[in-house]
């Protein structure tokens, strides 16, 4: 018998944890979304959204923007398929189907900053690829508003991105 992996609650995940890195590369990482505790899809970051790993070991933020988004099914094997069900029919009738899915996303690095010293200074940020990107497992955030502004307040990171 199988039992189900422990999936810690909603309530336990830090505020904007949205997803976890599964893959990672020197300009980019794909990180798979973290499911819900009830019966929906997972939340899916929308194209061009701003999201954030940290780097533990370097304790560098490392700053992306979400570039391609994907929901499919947790094996290979399996291909989902038309059931011409509403989504509270399905919920009702094939409650399985949800936990059969899973969401990616990719985003490319735009840019990292390095973590503050023990003095409290705050280092700027910087709009080039990090040292290294995040690792896998690490978990990464939603951007809030104030992060994305600062970060902006200079446009060399627009090259990378516009390539």
């Amino acid at each position: 018998m199988r039992l189900p992996l422990a999936r810690p609650s909603l309530s336990a995940r830090e505020k904007h944890h949205i997803a976890e890195v599964i893959e990672t590369s020197t300009t980019e990482f794909l990180a798979q979304c973290l499911d819900p505790d009830d019966l929906k899809f997972p939340a899916m970051p929308a194209f061009g959204s701003w999201v954030q790993a940290k780097d533990e070991e370097t304790g560098n933020r490392v700053y992306a923007i979400v570039y391609h988004a994907t929901t499919s099914p947790i094996d290979s094997v399996h291909r989902a398929r038309a059931l011409g069900m509403s989504l509270d029919d399905l919920k009702e009738q094939q409650p399985q189907i949800f936990a059969m899915l899973k969401t990616e996303f990719r985003a490319a690095i735009v840019g990292y900053r390095p973590e503050g010293d023990r003095t409290g200074s705050i280092f700027p940020f910087f709009q080039h690829l990090p040292p290294r990107p995040p690792q896998i497992h690490q978990a990464v955030h939603g951007c809030e508003p104030a992060e994305i502004v600062a970060f902006s307040e200079q446009f060399d990171f627009c090259g990378r991105c516009c390539r």
